[in-house]
């Protein structure tokens, strides 16, 4: 399909649209047109992938001046999804080209993704290593340029990465043909030519038009000043399913430090100095080298590092002090190390103490230099100044220091920001535990001091998801002004997704997952029978939610106790979600095993009598967790979500309250505002898992009496909130059990419904919608010009204030309203 936005040529890779994609495209547009910032929330499988791309290659291939595309996501899997999107939009693109200087156009467009090296090593020993962190470090000592320079002089000498060599042998910025590769696809093209595909990524990356990546090639500063650096200010950038991305700017800026963490550091600051004493017997004009170059400030000294050599770049300092001369006492090497084991000698120090230490860094400098008289300015080289000794020592195993690594961007960032930050000793790992086991949290209270060089440096950000309402709380968080902030609805002939509230079981008990209340054995054996009750009914598969692991152990506990689980076993089997991510991995596998339908028989030849006849499994699982985020349960993997409570943080956390408490001081956001809407996202993500596409169908269940109010329900989606009815909004059990059936039973039967021109369109339903915005565009400028004509103003009246009062007064009683924790 082809068509016109505001004078834009849009190729769209399917013959029909839905309405609410035609009006994300406008705003995109918009947002790009005005080179401004963007928050878009787009209903749960309709196409917003497709939409996005369509768009933003369109806009890239009708410009003179070609933006690139910078797309970012959480997944891999979600990253192999959007370049496969991405791969069937140009064939399409292709394939309806006019001229051959139009075919040429499109055949030449790139596109390629980056993931971590262990998903694209092709080393016959490295890639067998398990831990990424591994990987890395093999990767970097087969890589690095004074390894290759020694193996190249001296074949045979050293090791060499034959993959990488053979790479170095190809024209730059003609490693791979044009054309757009998913994950698997460039994994392919190096075992072909013999060649690695992840350095063919990393150094195709400023020819190409569109990277796709991990959010953290952006936002962690550690990972971004050596994968990110070389894109433009005009580049687009796009964070897709970004609902989390505040938490995701946290992480990349807080480190915990633990007892064994700074004993590996200390080890690794042993081995430097030893490293060092060889090297001044050896080689002593490196050392002095790299001295005349810290003189001049880091980067001269970081002049022509190539990323083979970068070990990790350091978290925050900016280009100014990056120009100056480093401190005179950390610039020769065993001045440095020295320095450092001063710091970790002062950490190990800090953790002797058995009681809890909140302090900001500030404090934290003061006490530091009071001890161990060492200043502030040094500090914030460490990062980099380690990076310069490590390339100038030569150094392998790298993961071996990683510690010390860790120790000194700790040193960077303290010393670094003043506010935004919180140092939080804990002594002991649980209130109750008397083994002390301190960790050292420097964490992170402020997501926007994280995205700000973002917002700074690209001219567009566009913040995309199914599930980002309210939307006015990111750019409050993040600190930006958004040029077009919206939510769409979603188009459907008839209902495919039913949302019910239950607020009580079918003995007029309230269910509530309060703290007061979760331990109630009613409330539980309601929260039983209603899994019970849906496990009968719902043919398929069923996931359910409860808010932490802790609250779904005690609940599974109970209910084994109480014969539920038995109940549930007679209909379907039972699958549960751990903390340990490999076991969840066969959880999950063998849930859409039992759940898949071409597999039935096959489960019931092998005696799983639960799978014959559709019965399917159900799925325990935990709100925050890996089955929450980023996996689908479409079709009949998924035809009932059950969220069992309200997923509120832990709120005795003394991390989570320093940042209720940052929020309220620096950003006016009140701690019930922030607890309430970070509930009701996360809740919006576990029950938007079962609708995956517009023909596919589930129920969304919300098992606990909050979600009845209104306040509550207004923080949900737009597109979740308006099927939600008031009859539906506070149920018993088996008032929802008889509404689930009605829903199922209707929607089992054929659509006799024509969705062309309600919930698909085509060309001539666009047209008709484009010719009705000039009609009303052409009416409005009518309209503005008779306002100038004089007119008589109405006076307001008494009863207008009155009026006016009272509305005042109940917004303020609604807002003011206390959220129960």
């Amino acid at each position: 399909m082809k068509f016109n936005i505001d004078g834009l040529p849009i190729v769209f890779p399917y013959d029909r649209i839905y309405p609410e994609q035609y009006s994300y495209m406008c705003d995109l547009k918009k947002t790009l047109d005005a080179q401004g910032h963007g928050v878009l929330e787009m209903p749960s499988g309709t196409g917003k992938t497709v939409s996005l791309l369509s768009l933003i290659v369109s806009y890239q291939q009708h410009s003179a001046h070609p933006r690139k595309l910078i797309y970012c996501s959480r997944t891999v899997p979600e990253i192999e999804k959007a370049l496969s999107e991405l791969q069937r939009l140009i064939k399409y693109r292709i394939s309806q080209a006019e001229t051959p200087e139009e075919r040429t156009k499109e055949e030449s467009f790139m596109g390629l993704g980056l993931t971590s090296r262990k998903n694209l090593c092709l080393h016959p020993d490295v890639s067998k290593e398990k831990k990424g962190k591994v990987v890395d470090a093999r990767c970097r000592d087969l890589t690095n340029s004074a390894v290759c320079e020694k193996g190249r002089a001296n074949p045979g000498s050293v090791p060499l990465c034959d993959w990488h060599e053979k790479l170095g042998e190809k024209e730059p910025g003609n490693l791979i043909p044009p054309g757009v590769y998913t994950l698997a696809e460039v994994l392919q093209y190096g075992r072909d030519e013999g060649v690695c595909p992840y350095f063919t990524i990393r150094r195709m990356m400023p020819f190409v038009d569109v990277i796709i990546y991990s959010f953290h090639y952006l936002l962690d500063p550690k990972v971004a000043e050596q994968v990110s650096k070389e894109f433009s200010k005009d580049a687009i950038v796009v964070f897709d399913e970004a609902h989390n991305i505040d938490n995701v700017c946290l992480e990349s800026l807080s480190i915990d430090l633990t007892r064994p963490m700074l004993d590996s550091a200390a080890r690794s600051v042993v081995k430097l100095t030893e490293k060092i004493e060889e090297i001044k017997e050896t080689d002593a004009s490196k050392l002095q080298d790299e001295y005349a170059k810290l003189v001049e400030g880091l980067q001269e000294a970081n002049n022509d590092v190539p990323d083979e050599d970068a070990f990790s770049a350091n978290p925050v300092l900016p280009d100014d002090l990056l120009k100056e001369a480093v401190p005179g006492n950390i610039r020769k090497a065993e001045h440095f190390v020295a320095f450092l084991k001063r710091f970790v000698e002062y950490l190990k120090t800090r953790m002797r103490v058995l009681h809890v230490v909140a302090e900001t860094p500030l404090s934290f400098l003061q006490h530091l230099k009071d001890i161990t008289y060492i200043e502030r300015r040094p500090l914030r080289f460490c990062a980099e100044r380690l990076q310069s000794l490590v390339r100038t020592l030569e150094l392998s195993k790298i993961d071996e220091h990683s510690a010390l690594q860790k120790v000194a961007s700790f040193a960077t960032l303290v010393a670094t920001y003043e506010k935004g930050f919180l140092l939080i000793l804990e002594p002991f790992e649980t209130e109750t535990a008397t083994v002390p086991n301190p960790i050292f949290h420097f964490t992170c209270l402020d997501p926007s001091l994280a995205i700000k060089p973002v917002f700074e440096r690209f001219s567009s950000v566009v913040i995309t998801s199914g599930t980002i309402s309210p939307l006015d709380m990111y750019p409050k968080m993040l600190q930006f002004t958004p040029v077009i902030q919206e939510s769409y609805p979603m188009t459907l002939t008839r209902n495919c997704f039913l949302p019910l509230v239950i607020t009580r079981g079918s003995d007029q008990v309230a269910v509530s997952s309060r703290f007061e209340v979760r331990n109630d054995p009613a409330v539980v054996r309601n929260f039983g029978s209603i899994l019970v009750e849906y496990s009968k009914i719902v043919p398929d598969g069923i996931v359910a939610f409860f808010p932490s692991y802790l609250y779904m152990e005690s609940i599974v506990a109970a209910w084994n106790d109480m014969g539920i689980l038995n109940e549930v076993w007679k209909n379907k089997l039972i699958f549960v979600e751990t903390p340990d991510a490999n076991e969840t991995s066969i959880a999950l596998e063998n849930y859409r095993r039992v759940c898949a339908p071409a597999l039935r028989g096959v489960c019931l030849a092998h005696g799983m009598q639960a799978c014959n006849n559709g019965r399917g499994a159900v799925m325990l699982s935990v709100a925050r967790g890996k089955v929450s985020e980023g996996i689908d349960f479409d079709h009949n993997y998924g035809r009932a979500v059950i969220m069992f409570g309200v997923p509120y943080q832990y709120t005795q956390s003394r991390i989570l309250r320093a940042r209720l408490e940052y929020l309220r001081d620096a950003y006016r956001i009140r701690e019930s505002e922030f607890l309430a809407f970070d509930a009701m996202r996360t809740a919006a993500q576990c029950v938007g898992r079962v609708l995956r596409g517009k023909t596919d169908w589930g129920l969304m269940v919300f098992a606990d009496k909050r979600y009845a109010r209104a306040d509550k329900r207004a923080k949900l989606p737009r597109w979740m909130n308006q099927y939600i009815t008031e009859t539906a909004s506070n149920l018993s059990t088996d008032m929802a059990i008889v509404l689930s059936k009605l829903f199922m039973r209707q929607i089992s039967q054929n659509p006799n419904e024509n969705q062309t021109g309600i919930s698909l369109w085509t060309l001539e339903h666009i047209e008709r919608r484009q010719a009705a915005e000039r009609e009303a565009a052409e009416q409005m400028q009518v309209d503005d010009r008779g306002s100038f004509e004089p007119v008589n103003d109405a006076v307001p009246t008494l009863d207008d204030d009155d009026e006016f009062a009272a509305s005042w007064d109940k917004f303020r009683d609604d807002e003011l309203v206390d959220v129960p924790m």
